[in-house]
C-alpha cells in the first residue's frame, strides 16, 4: 500500500493492513477465494483504528501532522484547484522556495494562493528547508498579498512549518523583521485572508503567513507558539519530555477551538490526511467556498475592522 509507513502507535494497524494485502496478493495468485478471511480482517482493521484513533494523544497527533506522507501545499493546489500559475521571489534578494506562492482558481472563483511547502525526500527538503522559511519567502508572500489587494482577489494560506528558518543567513538578511512586518501589515490588507494550517503550525514561521479573516486547523494537525520538542529543551531540558509539552501546550485543534483561537476544525479522515488526501481536499475546498460566500457582501472597512477585533480578542488575562 501506498501509505504504509507507520508510527509507533500505529504498528498493529500497519501489520493488519499488510496482512491483507498480502491474502489478497494470494488470493489472485493461487486462485484461492479468501473473501471471507479478508473481510473478518477487514474488520478487526476498523475496530482497531477507532480505538487508536480516538484516542490520540497531543504528541501522537503531532506526530501525524509530520508525517511524510501527508499532503503539502502543492498536494492540495493539485487536488482542488485550477490554472495554477506560480509566482517567484521578492524583488529583494531571491526566490525562497519553502513559501509557495501563485495565482489560481477553485471553481470559477479566481484567489491567490500562498503556502509553505516541505519536500518528499531529502534533497527536495534541503532545497525547500522542510519548509522553513526564509526572510524572502516572506517578503514574497507579501508583495503577493498586496497584489491579490489590488485586484481584489481572496488570499488561501496554507500553514506548515515547524518555524521560520534559524540560520545565519535568514538572521542577517532580517528574519525577525520580515515576519513582524507581515504580521502588522496583514492586518491591513483589503481582502479575504483565510488560513488552513495543514500540518505543523510553528511559532512565529506559522504566524508570519497567519493573521487571517478565518482560521482553520486539520484535525491531525497543530498550531503552537513553540515545537514540543523546543518547550521540553527549554522546560526540562530533556527532549524526552516532548509528550509532556505537547500536552501543556494545548495545540491540537480541538484544545485551539476551545481557547477561541481558531474558527473551526477541518475532519480528516481516519488515521489521517494521508490515508485519503481527496476526501481531505475535498473537505478544505468545502470550506473554502463557504467562507467566499460569506465575504461577498463585507465591505473592506468592516473587512479590516473584524479582523482587527479578532486577534485583539485573543487571549484571557486579568489585572
Amino acid at each position: 500500500m501506498a501509505n504504509m509507513i507507520g508510527l509507533d502507535f500505529e504498528k498493529p494497524i500497519v501489520e493488519l493492513e499488510r496482512k491483507i494485502e498480502e491474502l489478497r496478493g494470494l488470493g489472485v495468485d493461487q486462485e484461492i477465494d479468501l473473501s471471507g478471511e479478508i473481510k473478518r480482517l477487514e474488520n478487526k482493521l476498523e475496530n482497531i483504528k477507532k480505538d487508536v484513533y480516538d484516542t490520540l494523544t497531543p504528541w501522537q497527533r503531532v506526530q501525524i501532522a509530520r508525517h511524510p506522507k501527508r499532503p503539502y501545499t502543492l498536494d492540495y493546489i493539485e487536488m482542488m484547484m485550477t490554472d495554477f500559475m506560480e509566482i517567484h521571489g521578492d524583488r529583494h534578494f531571491g526566490d525562497d522556495k519553502a513559501i509557495i506562492c501563485g495565482l489560481a482558481k477553485i471553481g470559477n472563483e479566481k484567489v491567490v494562493v500562498i503556502g509553505h511547502q516541505k519536500g518528499r525526500d531529502t534533497k527536495e527538503n534541503l532545497i525547500r528547508s522542510f519548509g522553513s522559511a526564509h526572510p524572502e519567502g516572506y517578503r514574497k508572500a507579501m508583495r503577493i498579498m498586496r497584489m491579490a489587494e489590488k485586484y481584489e482577489l481572496p488570499v488561501i494560506v496554507f500553514i506548515d512549518t515547524p518555524g521560520a528558518y534559524p540560520g545565519i543567513g535568514a538572521e542577517e538578511r532580517g528574519q525577525a523583521e520580515a515576519i513582524a512586518y507581515n504580521l502588522r501589515e496583514m492586518s491591513t490588507i483589503k481582502t479575504p485572508i483565510i488560513c488552513f494550517v495543514i500540518g505543523e503550525g510553528g511559532s512565529g514561521g506559522a504566524l508570519g503567513i497567519g493573521i487571517g479573516d478565518k482560521i482553520y486547523v486539520l484535525d491531525n494537525a497543530y498550531y503552537s507558539v513553540i515545537s514540543p520538542e523546543g518547550c521540553a529543551a527549554i522546560l526540562w531540558k530533556e527532549r524526552s519530555r516532548s509528550p509532556d509539552a505537547a500536552k501543556s501546550l494545548k495545540l491540537t485543534a480541538k484544545d485551539l477551538l476551545e481557547l477561541k483561537l481558531i474558527d473551526g476544525i477541518i475532519k480528516e479522515p481516519l488515521g489521517g490526511a494521508h490515508r485519503n488526501p481527496q476526501e481531505t481536499a475535498e473537505n478544505i475546498k468545502a470550506a473554502i467556498k463557504k467562507e467566499l460566500a460569506s465575504f461577498k457582501s463585507v465591505g473592506k472597512d468592516k473587512l479590516i475592522e473584524s479582523r482587527y477585533d479578532k486577534f485583539r480578542s485573543i487571549g484571557v488575562f486579568k489585572e
